[in-house]
């Protein structure tokens, strides 16, 4: 069975989706997207239809790249109002532990755990216990009498993520698995090293920031600021007079994130709300994104050191606004050496904006892989339906190519 999954993040500013497969243990992009949202407010649905509408939107786009019809997916949900604890269970075993056995160790775990208003999120294991004060992180294959498993239980109120499934529900998407945001962007991160420190994680979103605090890759303190990049749109508006769409495309294309990088002598002629003309330089709007940039990490470092006093092996920051040209050296001036920014390589989705999308496709891989599951989204006849649409586009490629070279010698030889 081949494994193809579709994450999809849907946030205040755009929804991203992500379809990938895992072949020879690496994730190849099969098709991203990423389509502006409405009906979100700082990861929470506002308005459903506006939502509704917009998921519908994106997923079109990804099918059309793809070639065949996306309904099942693994999608983020908002962290707000979460809770996070650890819980343990034990389980008796007859035999070698298998996947069943992790499940339901994991299930034992959860009773009584959960109060009514909330809804369960995320169960990760953080170790099992295999006896005799043995502990292991994957105990298949394992002889033992009893399982005992301690792990992390991550809840969020029902009405929240009900309004999230919701749009997918109406969407016709059926929800394989749900997280939040900042396990996907621990995922898409992790190595062995992290896996064995404690680090934090930024994800500067459009309207919040979520600060994310990792002990061995185990979420275990998490907040959010309510200041994001729209902030950055919205100083530009008040000092240029710009409508809001122009306002962020002088962020994106225009402006940097530090005045060591901006050049005084690049000037940029537009038109404002009121159509004068008006000219901006390259160091001064650089200089006003920079200051609000500023402004955001200092707060993300104050939360940090509230959130834990442990000390901090790493820094992680990421979001869309992170792909501004020297915002690397900004991070680390106010978060420290031991700060780097997110820089996703993968060919497809080359971009922060899509750690989410992605790192929750890898998150659900991990979870099935311990369950002895092996999970394709999509079956057999979609997978022919997009190897057919790869085909014609090759086809039509050598067409175009075979043409071009008949009428080159046709051409050159008297022909019509």
């Amino acid at each position: 069975m081949r494994n193809i999954y579709t994450g999809i993040d849907l946030g205040s500013d755009n929804i991203k989706i992500v379809v990938a497969e895992l072949i020879k243990e690496k994730f190849q992009v099969l098709a991203s997207t990423s389509v502006k949202s409405v009906g979100i407010r700082k990861g929470l649905v506002v308005d459903h239809e506006m939502a509704l509408s917009s998921l519908n939107l994106a997923v079109e786009e990804i099918e059309k790249i793809l070639g065949t019809k996306i309904d099942k997916a693994i999608v983020t949900v908002p962290s707000n109002n979460r809770n996070i604890k650890v819980v343990s269970g034990t389980l008796f075993t007859d035999g070698a532990v298998n996947g069943k056995d992790i499940v339901s160790v994991l299930q034992a775990s959860c009773e009584g755990q959960i109060e009514d208003s909330e809804e369960l999120v995320s169960i990760i294991p953080i170790m099992f216990n295999v006896g005799e004060e043995k502990f292991t992180k994957n105990p298949i294959g394992m002889t033992v009498e009893n399982l005992g498993v301690k792990a992390l239980l991550a809840t969020a109120p029902k009405k929240q993520i009900y309004d999230y499934l919701k749009v997918f529900s109406d969407a016709n998407i059926e929800v394989v698995d749900i997280t939040f945001n900042c396990i996907g962007d621990y995922f898409m991160c992790k190595d062995k090293t992290k896996d064995e420190e404690i680090g934090a994680i930024i994800n500067i979103g459009h309207d919040k920031t979520d600060v994310s605090i990792f002990n061995k890759g185990i979420l275990i303190k998490n907040n959010i600021l309510n200041l994001g990049s729209r902030y950055v749109d919205k100083d530009i508006t008040y000092v240029y007079q710009t409508d809001s769409n122009t306002s962020r495309e002088l962020k994106e294309k225009f402006a940097l994130a530090s005045r060591r990088y901006a050049d005084i002598n690049e000037v940029l002629e537009f038109e404002n709300e009121e159509a004068e003309k008006k000219s901006i330089n390259q160091y001064e709007i650089t200089e006003l994104v920079e200051a609000r940039i500023i402004e955001i990490l200092k707060l993300a470092k104050k939360e940090i050191n509230d959130l834990t006093n442990r000390k901090i092996s790493y820094i992680i920051v990421t979001g869309g606004i992170t792909e501004l040209v020297g915002f690397s050296y900004v991070a680390e001036n106010i978060l420290g050496i031991n700060t780097t920014t997110l820089n996703i390589t993968t060919m497809g989705i080359r971009s922060n904006k899509y750690s989410s999308a992605m790192g929750i496709i890898k998150y659900f891989h991990d979870k099935m892989k311990l369950r002895e599951k092996r999970i394709s989204l999509l079956n057999e006849t979609k997978i022919k339906e997009i190897e057919q649409g790869k085909q014609s586009m090759l086809d039509l490629k050598e067409d175009t190519f075979v043409s071009k070279i008949f009428g080159y010698f046709t051409y050159n030889q008297g022909g019509n």
